[in-house]
């Protein structure tokens, strides 16, 4: 059964929807997105999801397509319309469609793209048994702050990741310490019990998860440091997971070959995802 999908004000089905081959997504990437998690039919942190988008279209100098109540709106029509308990919706915003020219063109109407997608969220098998990761050299453009459809080396990163038998990579600056991973941010929990995330910079996506989790942990009285860290901290943490729009919290359990601790979820690592959810599922 084919899926409803929203363009630019109309409701089609996917196989009828189109966008021009001049749009400025399609030719220059020059767009922007955000990815919303459904739980029992509902959106969760979508108010997040929205200050993030106006963040990410602002850095670019890019027009908003409507308001955030049209968008909204929207996003519970494709709910509804595609029957969505758990899984996800998808928004996609591209300056637009002009001819083809590296400046940005003058009035011209954004593209809104979106889109569903039905993937099991709260019993995910992955999270009883954990991810395992390899580290690879962080080669994206230096703006990672800013959500767009640029993903082409989180691709290439990830795709290297599976061809040496892991599920993932998490990326590695110039000096050495992680950034955070193909599409989440990273964490570690030291042997004393200690959170470690990167700080927020644009160096790291500013993670609405991320945010969410650490909000839960400081209210949990868990103690956090917002600094980088290494591949060798990893090696010799208590516990290391990631967090992501999709996933929630997730545990790794091995990075480049090697268990962390014992190569099972950790308990914090656990709790934090029950908390996560148990906070998303009440609103």
């Amino acid at each position: 059964m084919s899926r409803i999908v929203y363009v630019n004000g109309a409701f089609v089905p996917e196989e009828d929807a189109k966008i021009s081959v001049f749009d400025r997504g399609f030719l220059f990437a020059d767009g922007v997105y955000e990815v919303s998690s459904v739980l029992d039919g509902k959106l969760v942190d979508n108010a997040g999801h929205m200050v993030r988008l106006h963040r990410s279209l602002n850095e670019l100098d890019m027009a908003a397509p409507c308001s955030d109540e049209e968008i909204e709106a929207a996003q519970i029509k494709l709910i509804q319309d595609n029957h969505v308990v758990e899984g996800l919706v998808y928004l996609q915003v591209t300056r637009g469609a002009a001819d083809r020219d590296f400046a940005y063109p003058k009035n011209v109407k954004p593209t809104l793209v979106m889109f569903t997608q039905s993937k099991p969220l709260l019993n995910d098998p992955t999270a009883d048994n954990g991810i395992s990761v390899v580290t690879l050299p962080d080669l994206r453009w230096g703006r990672r702050d800013i959500k767009t459809v640029g993903l082409l080396y989180p691709c290439m990163a990830k795709m290297e990741a599976k061809a040496k038998g892991a599920n993932d990579a998490w990326l590695m600056d110039d000096n050495g310490f992680i950034t955070e991973g193909t599409s989440n941010n990273a964490y570690i929990v030291t042997k004393d019990g200690i959170i470690v995330t990167r700080q927020l910079s644009n160096d790291i996506l500013h993670g609405i998860t991320r945010k969410a989790v650490l909000t839960i942990a400081k209210k949990a009285n868990l103690k956090i440091e917002e600094r980088p860290f290494t591949p060798a901290e990893v090696q010799n943490a208590q516990e290391a997971f990631f967090t992501s729009a999709s996933a929630f919290v997730m545990p790794v359990v091995k990075i480049d070959g090697q268990d962390i601790a014992n190569g099972k979820p950790g308990r914090i690592t656990q709790q934090l995802r029950e908390m996560y959810i148990k906070i998303a599922q009440n609103g």
